[in-house]
């Protein structure tokens, strides 16, 4: 069943917290689609007077912010061994080559690496949790986190919800096009982003050996001195 179908049969406060909760264990690092939630709600609710765009993006945007800052905690506490451990039990989206991009990121745009996190799929996952194993001091986190979730959960749920009242009947009888177009933003997306872990994860695997290489000259030369 279609996402949008199954939040018909669903009434509108369970659908504010279906909405806050999804987005904020994504936010808080489970790999959950927050924003597929968030769209088909505002798009929803264009059709149907019942859901208020008011309170869904009011709600959107708590989960956002509370499930950020509850990553943030938890990586400020558990540091980079929690990183290694979830890397093990879910390389598939916690891979070396993942957490490399995201520092990577981090390091490129500090603080504001938790705002713009919240419009890339692999950012919004990991802002939290490795915004606290960096030690971020929380002013900075908590500013970036909560001008990033006014924007981007209520910004899309007003921007889709417009979008769904003026263009309703465009929207049903061409549905299928905006289908097509989002699978192929969502496999373009992905196949970018699995080239960028891949090429960050060869260039962490060069520098560690590089590392290892230089650490071992001097010891090389002592031993043949001493020899």
């Amino acid at each position: 069943m279609h996402v949008q179908e199954w939040l018909e049969a669903v009434p509108p406060v369970a659908i504010y917290a279906l909405v806050g909760l999804v987005i904020g264990l994504e936010s808080l690092g489970i790999p959950l689609p927050g924003e597929i939630i968030l769209v088909s709600s505002a798009l929803l609710a264009s059709q149907h007077g019942d859901i208020n765009p008011v309170i869904l993006g009011a709600c959107a945007t708590a989960g956002a912010v509370i499930g950020d800052s509850l990553g943030y905690a938890i990586g400020r506490r558990g540091g980079r061994p929690m990183l290694a451990w979830l890397g093990k039990k879910f390389p598939r989206h916690f891979g070396e080559g993942h957490i490399a991009t995201a520092e990577r990121s981090f390091e490129k745009w500090g603080m504001w690496a938790v705002f713009f996190g919240r419009f890339i799929a692999l950012l919004r996952i990991f802002a939290g949790p490795l915004a606290g194993v960096l030690h971020m001091p929380y002013w900075r986190f908590f500013t970036a986190n909560l001008l990033g979730g006014i924007v981007w959960a209520g910004g899309t749920t007003a921007v889709i919800y417009y979008v769904g009242v003026v263009a309703e009947s465009w929207l049903k009888r061409f549905s299928w096009l905006g289908l097509v177009v989002a699978v192929l933003i969502g496999l373009t997306s992905m196949i970018v982003l699995k080239r960028k872990a891949r090429n960050a994860a060869r260039q962490a695997e060069t520098e560690t050996e590089t590392e290892a290489e230089t650490a071992a000259e001097p010891r090389t030369g002592t031993v043949a001195a001493a020899e």
